[in-house]
């Protein structure tokens, strides 16, 4: 039937043909640039995602290093996943830098002359198999789908519902799928094929490009799903009622018989995880030490002592860091400590003594009394509730009055006589020892000469002033000072072994009121041995 046809009607019908053809060629350039444009776009949501898991990240970090046993395990879960994300998306970076290599550089952008598919088929299929850097393209594509879901369902269920992992594992199955457990697909006709040839086997280039950019933004799209379930598992977890208690809360913490009870029940937030990262707290003014307190349960536990009776007062603050900055959240407490019900009250009336030239410490309170006025000659407060010193001065004896309100209003008052003693009489020492004592020669030449209190309540600093040192046949030396001089020296020369050195009339003070004068020092005998 063709050859019926005229020459002009054939020419026509070439015509067509041709101009059908370069339809074609212009519709298959447009095509590649289309792969192009959208390559640039992915590879742009692929940077700003990749800067946004980079941030959420970063602050995930900082979370865990701030409250390690809130946030460490799910940091280190992350920090797994985002390690296989990175492995995975510089591979496919170094293979996308690969297929660009050899055009030129002008031509990098140019997607129209992108049209040919040498590089993947030479370097994904050798024959009828795949090259070893084919199978290593579905190796990592495998291991990664494979890894990420591993993580995902080992995830604790407190953190992330089953649910929500099932999904999860549902879409990077989907995402990163390489075909059937034979690594194949079906065609359009319904044959299997297999997964490599069917995706990237006589692509044009930059199609092949933008697929491998898709997988990519595949990557960033998982990472950051991933991130966002863990972290709102994290606070449903947080913010759940099963997360509280209830407390009591009163304005004061004890009560008189008969008084109105003005407490209110209160919500708490119990989390064995939050704990805070420094504890700045008082007790009556005195600074707690960590020996002092246990952080457990999300709690601080205090294990100090209730102290005298009365009412002491707890303040300070829990610091927490928080996005690279500390919060402080304020504490004030206070609790009251009253007599043990039917307990015994045994004062021992002569051992009510102050000692002068000493800063007696004394505690001063009244059970159930905040706020009270201590009056007595030499007492002053020192801070913190009811802590006092007592310096006594001249007489035998010193009356204390406390006086006070009850909550009510009510005043109260009592008062307390202490016997005021002098310091007992120091012991002379030599070399730390007192009374009779041996040592050579060459020992008692360097020693100290000191005082010491026996068996005394105070620690006092004692310093020696000086002494009288006599050796038996020579004249008593007076030395200054607390070590023997020039001239006690050569007297200790001439001592022979077994004769006893005399130490006596030793100038002791205290370092701190020289103006107290004690007892005559007690004498020190030293035997020579040699």
């Amino acid at each position: 039937m063709a050859g019926k046809l005229s020459p002009r009607q054939r020419m026509i019908n070439l015509m067509y043909l041709i101009f059908i053809a370069m339809l074609a060629l212009n519709m298959s350039k447009e095509v590649l640039s289309a792969f192009g444009l959208l390559n640039e776009k992915l590879t742009n949501f692929n940077s700003k995602a990749a800067e946004r898991n980079a941030n959420a990240f970063a602050s995930l970090e900082l979370k865990a290093s701030e409250q390690p046993l809130k946030y460490g395990a799910l940091f280190r879960d992350v920090q797994t996943i985002n390690q296989t994300s990175s492995d995975l998306y510089g591979y496919l970076d170094n293979l996308k830098t690969e297929m660009l290599a050899g055009l030129a550089q002008e031509d990098q952008q140019d997607y129209e002359v992108m049209d040919k598919s040498n590089f993947l088929d030479q370097k994904f299929f050798q024959g009828d198999r795949y090259s070893a850097a084919g199978q290593e393209f579905i190796d990592k594509i495998n291991d990664f789908r494979t890894s990420s879901s591993e993580i995902i369902n080992k995830i604790p269920d407190s953190l992330m519902k089953p649910a929500q992992k099932t999904a999860l594992v549902n879409a990077i199955e989907a995402r990163f799928t390489t075909g059937d457990d034979k690594g194949q697909v079906a065609n359009r006709d319904g044959r299997p094929v297999d997964w490599l040839n069917y995706h990237y086997e006589g692509f044009p280039l930059v199609a092949s490009m933008t697929k491998i950019t898709l997988l990519q933004s595949d990557i960033r799209t998982t990472q950051d799903e991933i991130l966002k379930a863990m972290l709102q598992g994290q606070l449903t977890q947080e913010v759940s009622m099963t997360n509280y208690t209830t407390l009591l809360e009163a304005p004061k913490s004890a009560y008189f018989s008969g008084e109105d009870f003005n407490g209110q029940i209160v919500l708490g937030r119990k989390d064995a995880t939050t704990k805070p990262n420094r504890v700045e707290l008082t007790l009556d003014g005195k600074e707690l030490g960590e020996d002092d307190y246990v952080i457990e349960d999300g709690r601080v536990r205090l294990t100090v002592s209730t102290g005298n009776v009365g009412e002491h007062t707890i303040e300070g603050n829990l610091i927490f860091a928080q996005d690279g900055e500390e919060i402080e959240v304020p504490v004030k407490q206070t609790f009251t400590v009253i007599p043990k019900p039917n307990s015994a009250v045994i004062s021992a009336d002569k051992m009510n003594v102050v000692y002068r030239g000493v800063a007696n410490p004394m505690t001063i309170s009244i059970p159930g009394v905040g706020n009270i006025s201590a009056n007595a000659p030499g007492l002053k407060p020192i801070g913190g509730a009811g802590k006092y010193i007592m310096n006594p001065g001249t007489g035998r004896e010193v009356t204390i009055s406390v006086s006070g309100k009850l909550p009510g209003g009510e005043p109260v008052s009592d008062r307390k006589t202490f016997r005021i003693k002098d310091i007992p009489r120091p012991s002379g020492t030599v070399r730390g020892e007192f009374g009779e004592i041996k040592m050579p020669r060459a020992n008692l030449e360097i020693s100290s000469v000191g005082a010491i209190l026996e068996d005394f309540d105070f620690d006092l600093n004692l310093a020696i002033s000086g002494f009288k040192f006599k050796v038996p046949g020579q004249p008593t030396v007076q030395v200054r000072g607390n070590k023997l001089d020039s001239r006690a020296k050569a007297a200790l020369t001439r001592a022979r072994r077994g004769d006893v050195v005399q130490i006596f009339d030793i100038e002791a003070f205290i370092t701190n009121n020289r103006s107290y004068k004690l007892k005559k020092v007690s004498p020190v005998v030293v035997e020579l041995t040699n």
